[in-house]
């Protein structure tokens, strides 16, 4: 007589190694996915946090912390340059990246900037509705029409030059209404600039950029913000002779 084999046993491990191979291949779904979304939205997380530097510049400008308001614009003007940086080398473009990039330059580089010239007098927070204005004519109109190029001083050196010089000035508003009047003027303009791709270019401009990182961890050191108002005002003498995207 034949004994009757048992084969629950075997079905079970079979089943188990199964549910497993399922899991496994669930998990590696899950973790391809998770890396597209993050693909994708590396850039927009860059402009979502020069949004919040911005909000929290504002908020610092309120509460009367000038030196923190300062800063948090110069952390922005890192930020703004690497979030099209970060697109273009992920090749996450995308309408929505564009428009959060728009708010987030018009938040920091606009209201909160505009925020540092803010005083009881009426003609001052007349300046700050207008360079805030400017800042939206310039987002919102100037489009140059030829590639790689603005019509209009980009916002964000604006910002930095008027941050650093508050910073250096002790807030100084004769200084302060004197460049921000400058700055208006030269948003406004019809003069061209180069795309600025620091990230994209040249090594010596990434060097540039590293350097503007270190800064932010000198704060608390003065001359630090010299730095960015160097940077700025380079980009603003010589436009095309250094800093034109050369790939």
């Amino acid at each position: 007589m034949y004994r009757k084999v048992d084969l629950r046993p075997i079905n079970k491990q079979l089943d188990f190694f199964q549910y497993a191979n399922k899991l496994l291949l669930s998990d590696h779904a899950t973790g391809l996915q998770i890396k597209e979304f993050a693909r994708k939205n590396a850039a927009n997380a860059l402009s979502v946090a020069n949004m919040v530097m911005g909000m929290a510049s504002i908020l610092s400008s309120l509460n009367g912390h000038h030196h923190a308001a300062c800063w948090l614009v110069l952390i922005g003007y890192l930020l703004d340059l690497a979030d099209g940086a970060v697109a273009r080398r992920l090749d996450a473009c995308s309408a929505l990246g564009a428009k959060l990039d728009d708010f987030a330059d018009f938040t920091t580089f606009g209201i909160a900037t505009s925020l540092l010239l803010r005083t009881s007098d009426l003609l001052d927070n007349v300046l700050c509705m207008c360079y805030v204005l400017s800042v939206f004519v310039r987002l919102c109109f100037f489009s140059s029409g030829i590639p790689f190029m603005y019509r209009g001083l980009p916002c964000i050196y604006s910002s930095a030059i008027l941050a650093s010089a508050s910073l250096l000035s002790g807030g100084n508003m004769t200084v302060l209404r004197v460049i921000a009047v400058a700055m208006i003027l030269f948003m406004i303009s019809q003069n061209f600039y180069p795309h600025d791709k620091v990230l994209e270019s040249q090594t010596w401009k990434k060097v540039v950029y590293a350097g503007g990182v270190a800064m932010v961890f000198c704060s608390s050191f003065p001359p630090a913000c010299v730095y960015y108002l160097l940077w700025s005002i380079s980009y603003i003498l010589f436009p095309t002779s250094l800093w034109s995207c050369k790939l």
